[in-house]
C-alpha cells in the first residue's frame, strides 16, 4: 500500500504532458550531420545536436506562471526527471534538439555564421489552448555554432537571465520568457571583467521560451551567401507557423508581414525606452523576428538619466549601444534584414514602406 501511494503522488512524466509539434526540424532543411562539432553550415536552417550531460543536475528557480502556460501543474521541485531534462540529461519523447544557423551584423561589421553557440532548442510544445511554444536550453553544451567557445554557461548570467526574462514581461515589455534555471554540479572558467584573470564559476542552464527565437540574423545567413531557395523557404516557414494570420505567403503578404515586423520592432523600443532598459549587444543576431527581447546578456537600466549609458563594457569607447542610440540601432538592423529580403521580393518598395512604418510607430509610441 505505502509504494501505492507513494505512485499516486508522484509527478507525472514530462513526456505524457508536453505535446510536441516540431515544425521548424520537419518543414525547414536540416544539416546532415547531427554531432556537435564546430564548422561551417550551408543549406541549411539547423543542426540537430544533443546537450551535454552535466554531473549533478539540481533545480533551483522555476516560473510558476511559465509552467502553467505549459500545462506543467505539478511543483517541479517534486519532480526528480523535470532538473534532469532541464539540466540537458534527458530527452523526452517527441522532443528533437536543433541548434540554430544564422549570421548578422556585430557591433555594425558583417561577421558571418554565428548561430546558437550555446543554446540548444528542444523542441516546440502547443499548450491545451493551441498555443506554440519553443523550449531553449541556454548553456547546454557546444553545438557546430560554439566556435572556440565551450556552450557553458555560469550562474550568475544564469539568474540574470532568468530574472530579466520575467521581470520584463511583467513591466509589459514584449520578451521572450523563462521557465526554469537548474545548476549543473560542475564549474566553468570565466573571465568575469575581462582582465586577464578567469576563475572557476558554478554552472547552469536556464530553460528559455518563447513562441520562436527566430532572429533577423536567420534570414542574413542565407542572402550573404546567395541561397536565396533557403531564404524563400524560411520566409514562407516564418509567415505560416509565426505569422499564420496573414494567410499563405505571397508577395502581398510578405510586404504585410516585413511592415508587421518593423511595426512590432518600434512597440518593443519604445518600452525599452520606457522603462530605462538598456540591451546593450543590439547585433542583428540579438533582434527578434517577433519583436522580442532577445538574448540578456550585459543589460542594464538607468539609474540617472543618461543618454549615452550602456552596461556593456566592450562596448565602452564607441558606445554605439547606449540607450539613446537604440532607436537609430534598431532601424539600422530592420535595414540590414530589408536587404537581405531583397531577393524574395519583386519590388523594393514594400520593404521602404516598412522601415517609414518603424520611424512613424516609434515617433508616435515615444511622444
Amino acid at each position: 500500500m505505502a509504494n501505492a501511494k507513494d505512485d499516486s503522488t508522484k509527478p507525472p512524466s514530462l513526456g505524457s504532458i508536453l505535446r510536441f509539434d516540431n515544425a521548424f526540424t520537419r518543414q525547414l532543411p536540416a544539416d546532415p550531420r547531427s554531432d556537435n562539432a564546430r564548422r561551417q553550415v550551408s543549406g541549411a536552417c539547423y543542426s540537430r545536436v544533443q546537450p551535454t550531460p552535466v554531473k549533478k543536475p539540481e533545480l533551483i528557480a522555476y516560473s510558476r506562471e511559465m509552467a502553467e502556460l505549459l500545462d506543467l501543474s505539478f511543483d517541479p521541485f517534486d519532480s526528480e526527471e523535470f532538473a534532469q531534462v532541464f539540466g540537458g540529461n534527458k530527452i523526452v519523447q517527441g522532443m528533437d534538439p536543433f541548434a540554430m544557423c544564422y549570421g548578422g551584423h556585430q557591433f555594425g561589421n558583417w561577421a558571418g555564421q554565428l548561430g546558437d553557440g550555446r543554446a540548444i532548442n528542444l523542441g516546440e510544445v502547443i499548450n491545451s489552448v493551441g498555443q506554440r511554444w519553443m523550449l531553449q536550453l541556454k548553456g547546454a553544451g557546444p553545438t557546430p555554432y560554439s566556435r572556440t567557445a565551450d556552450g557553458l554557461a555560469v550562474l550568475r548570467s544564469s539568474v540574470r537571465e532568468f530574472l530579466c526574462s520575467e521581470a520584463m514581461h511583467h513591466l509589459g515589455v514584449p520578451t521572450t520568457r523563462a521557465l526554469s534555471l537548474v545548476l549543473t554540479g560542475e564549474s566553468v572558467m570565466r573571465d568575469m571583467f575581462y582582465d586577464g584573470h578567469p576563475q572557476l564559476e558554478p554552472g547552469a542552464v536556464v530553460c528559455r521560451v518563447a513562441p520562436s527565437f527566430t532572429r533577423f540574423g536567420n534570414f542574413q545567413i542565407f542572402a550573404s551567401r546567395g541561397d536565396v531557395q533557403t531564404l524563400e523557404q524560411l520566409v514562407d516557414h516564418t509567415i505560416r507557423f509565426d505569422f499564420p494570420h496573414l494567410g499563405e505567403p505571397s508577395q502581398e503578404v510578405y510586404a504585410q508581414w516585413f511592415q508587421e515586423v518593423c511595426h512590432t520592432t518600434a512597440e518593443m523600443i519604445v518600452h525599452w525606452m520606457r522603462v530605462g532598459f538598456v540591451h546593450g549587444v543590439m547585433n542583428t543576431d540579438n533582434l527578434s523576428i517577433l519583436g522580442l527581447t532577445i538574448d540578456y546578456g550585459p543589460y542594464g537600466w538607468l539609474e540617472n538619466y543618461d543618454p549615452g549609458w550602456t552596461p556593456n563594457t566592450t562596448d565602452a569607447q564607441g558606445r554605439r549601444y547606449r540607450y539613446g542610440h537604440q532607436p537609430q540601432i534598431a532601424q539600422w538592423n530592420l535595414m540590414q534584414l530589408a536587404n537581405a529580403l531583397v531577393p524574395v521580393f519583386d519590388s523594393v518598395d514594400p520593404l521602404q514602406k516598412g522601415l517609414e512604418i518603424y520611424v512613424a510607430e516609434f515617433e508616435r509610441g515615444w511622444d
